[in-house]
């Protein structure tokens, strides 16, 4: 007895095909965006200690070369100012000088470490879910960190100089609200633009030193020719750093333009900086 053996099955091509996309561009809910952003609060603060201790800033060397580094900047301003005014310049102007680059650095820092936040933490993007924007953010703390040891440095200089102390210098709080505000804007606006186009940390610095020269901090707003005001009004640090001398260098009340000013330009930078951020953050993960 035969058998007929059964013929060969043959696989049945699909035409189904599986196309993986990113999701579409735009903003989330923002009600549960922040609601997520505060609950992950401490995920920020955890990462700027990271980094801190990374950069060994609890030890004695790492403390002492934070505040180091910028009082010799300082001191080669100083003297590079001191000559170009024919030795005019005194002690009042070395506070200006030390004040406004110390205020400068904080948000030089911010930018430039807050641009590199998305791109260096490819694999903490791709395994976690959390508000990307909290990466920015974290380099912003990290900086702001930095920045409170020199305050301590100013105010001996401040004492030394012989300049007014009083109930005036209250101001200094807000201003330094304004400019944490401002930098965490700008942070998150490089940081989101540095994905997509790789060469802006690279840029950066460049930036920054342009705009160092660009700010009244080499010299005194009022010293400014007419000529030049039309490029010094257009910068956005101009009216806090103004008031900022205000306070600390002539001891009053700073004017009330420049703090409107002041404050138009921080909320605009953070307004701006993190829709786009957040607007953007959705296609990150295939980009890095």
């Amino acid at each position: 007895m035969s058998t007929t053996a059964a013929p060969p099955t043959r696989e049945v091509e699909s035409d189904e095909r599986h196309v993986y996309e990113p999701h579409r561009v735009g903003l989330p809910p923002i009600g549960p965006y922040l609601r997520a952003l505060w609950q992950r609060r401490q995920f920020a603060l955890q990462m700027s200690r990271t980094t801190l201790r990374a950069q060994h800033f609890k030890s004695a060397l790492g403390q002492l070369w934070l505040v180091l580094n910028p009082l010799l900047l300082t001191f080669v301003y100083f003297i590079l100012v001191s000559i170009l005014r024919e030795g005019t310049r005194g002690a009042e102007f070395f506070a200006h000088l030390m004040a406004g680059l110390f205020a400068f650095q904080f948000v030089s820092m911010s930018v430039q470490q807050g641009a590199k936040s998305v791109t260096k933490s490819g694999r903490l993007i791709l395994n976690t879910a959390f508000p990307r924007v909290l990466l920015p953010m974290a380099a912003v703390m990290t900086s702001f960190m930095k920045f409170l040891p020199t305050l301590l440095v100013y105010a001996v200089v401040h004492v030394i100089a012989g300049l007014p102390i009083g109930l005036h210098l209250l101001w200094v709080v807000p201003m330094i609200a304004l400019l944490v505000i401002f930098a965490t804007g700008v942070a998150m606006l490089f940081s989101a633009a540095q994905v997509y186009f790789r060469d802006v940390a690279s840029f950066l610095p460049y930036v920054m030193r342009i705009w160092l020269y660009g700010s009244p901090i080499l010299y005194y707003l009022h010293e400014v020719p007419e000529r030049f005001r039309p490029i010094i009004d257009a910068n956005p640090l101009t009216p806090v750093l103004a008031a900022w001398s205000q306070v600390l260098n002539e001891g009053r009340v700073p004017d009330t333009m420049l703090l409107v000013w002041a404050s138009a330009w921080a909320i605009a930078a953070f307004v701006i900086g993190g829709l786009f951020f957040i607007s953007r953050e959705r296609e990150f993960a295939v980009r890095l």
